[in-house]
């Protein structure tokens, strides 16, 4: 990009502030450490450590995508079947209730308990310091809020999150719970996901109609704990707009020896902006593609195309698929519904990831992107991190003009994606939004990074906005 040569991103996705922050960590104070500090406490993990690979057969995991059979054994008997280092309450969250028959899986009131609490609770607006966008991960604040809500222990706690009536919208859902807690430093031994629809652990004799009840748990208030005290850094799992810029390759093609994967969620028509409906035909009208007012339409250059849909099997409670079949995906051995290339066309066997890749995975909201992510970061072991501002702030990073008729960024900004991307622009002014620039000049794009780290050392406001700062320095200075 012009114009970006004295504040461009690191290559590799490195920020100056990770750096900083790990020298800290790492480091401490010649003579003056302070070994009890949350700061000297904390583990840095990177996206391959926050990885989990699932176990081939489902029903042996105890984290991570567990089944319904193992779900029914815990909440039959859980004082004498709960996990090995779980020692709190069986929480199951459900992001909606089930269909009339298995609405909510049966809490005993003591220590198995089911709250309804929706994947839209686990989201915010927020600024990365250069624009503001919608669907991020909350705040350190409101993470504290929903632990209350619910009185999690995230130390002690087995965390379920389930579906409950099985539909991709709650599969979303059920990942940006999953997406929010990870992320915030639960530990994989403490969380995992149902795998499929309430009703669907019924068809399939994991459970049975008397497993399940028509009320869910009413949320207590009463919790106490912080994700302050969660010693585990796994923000590496939020890519920025400003790694994302650092990842890119120079033409709009998948390297295959770079060590990035970049995974567009979305349909083909999207990611086309039109020019392919999916079947090898123009999209009819190309802005019926665009989502949330966009300014634009398109991709990244280098990004591969797969559909969310094809992780997940629909006849069956939209469960995810076999780890074989998703492995199948990522090699590129999937004849007819494999990854596609800015040619649209399959990029053919060995030629999708890559061993050591990274994966970088968006949608338009990252809700979609959840499900991609959630196979490949659990249950394929694959470095995982998720575009969170996705293609909403993505396509509003624009030398273009807004509704209003004034341009959304200047066009020497450092942060225009418009130049490194494929794309054709609204062909209506009124139909593009306005969109809230906190800084089109903006030395780094990670505020929300970096006010989470803060939160968790300090206990302050964690909401983004301003500017890029260090966390505080816990041997002072």
């Amino acid at each position: 990009m012009e114009k970006r040569s004295s504040r461009s991103p690191l290559k590799g996705g490195g920020m100056i502030l990770a750096a900083a922050w790990t020298v800290l960590f790492l480091a401490g104070c010649v003579g003056s450490e302070d070994t009890s500090s949350p700061a000297s406490q904390i583990t840095i993990n990177s996206p391959a450590a926050i990885a989990q690979r699932s176990a081939a057969n489902y029903n042996n995991n105890v984290n991570g995508l567990i089944t319904g059979a193992t779900l029914k054994r815990w909440k039959d008997d859980w004082l004498n079947q709960r996990p090995a280092g779980i020692s709190g309450k069986l929480v199951i969250l459900q992001v909606s209730a089930g269909p009339a028959g298995a609405e909510y899986v049966m809490p005993n009131g003591t220590n198995v308990l089911t709250y309804l609490s929706p994947g839209s609770e686990w989201i915010q607006t927020r600024s990365n310091g250069v624009i503001s966008t919608q669907s991020m991960v909350p705040d350190g604040a409101s993470m504290d809020a929903l632990l209350q809500k619910y009185a999690i222990d995230p130390h002690n706690d087995m965390i379920v999150v389930a579906m409950g009536t099985g539909s991709t919208g709650n599969a979303m859902g059920q990942g940006r719970v999953w997406y929010a807690l990870r992320y915030w430093g639960v530990a994989a031994k403490n969380l995992a996901l149902l795998n499929g629809s309430n009703d669907w652990q019924v068809t399939n004799a994991s459970m049975v109609a008397g497993d399940f009840t028509v009320t869910a748990s009413t949320p207590p208030g009463n919790g106490t704990a912080s994700v302050r005290t969660l010693l585990e850094d796994n923000t590496a799992l939020q890519a920025t707009v400003e790694d994302m810029l650092a990842v890119l390759p120079a033409t709009d093609t998948n390297v295959l020896n770079d060590g990035v994967f970049i995974w567009d969620a979305r349909s083909v028509s999207q990611y086309s902006a039109g020019e392919d409906n999916g079947a090898g035909a123009p999209v009819a009208d190309y802005m019926t593609t665009f989502q949330n007012s966009g300014s634009r339409q398109g991709h990244p250059r280098g990004a591969l195309q797969l559909d969310f849909t094809n992780m997940l099997v629909s006849t069956e409670g939209w469960r995810y698929k076999n780890r074989a079949d998703l492995q199948a995906y990522l090699d590129g051995n999937v004849s007819g519904a494999g990854f596609i290339d800015g040619t649209y066309q399959g990029v053919g066997a060995g030629n999708a990831y890559q061993p050591g890749d990274v994966i970088y995975t968006y949608c338009e909201t990252t809700f979609r992107a959840m499900i991609t992510g959630v196979a490949s970061a659990v249950i394929l072991g694959k470095p995982t991190r998720f575009y969170d501002g996705a293609m909403v702030e993505w396509n509003s990073l624009s030398y273009l003009q807004d509704a209003t008729g004034n341009y959304i960024l200047p066009i020497d900004s450092p942060w225009r994606t418009d130049s490194v991307s494929f794309f054709r622009a609204a062909d209506d002014l009124n139909k593009i939004g306005t969109r809230v620039i906190t800084d089109a000049y903006a030395a780094h794009a990670d505020a929300i990074v970096s006010a989470d780290r803060a939160y968790k050392v300090s206990g302050g406001a964690s909401s983004g906005g301003g500017g890029s700062v260090l966390p505080p320095n816990p041997c002072g200075g």
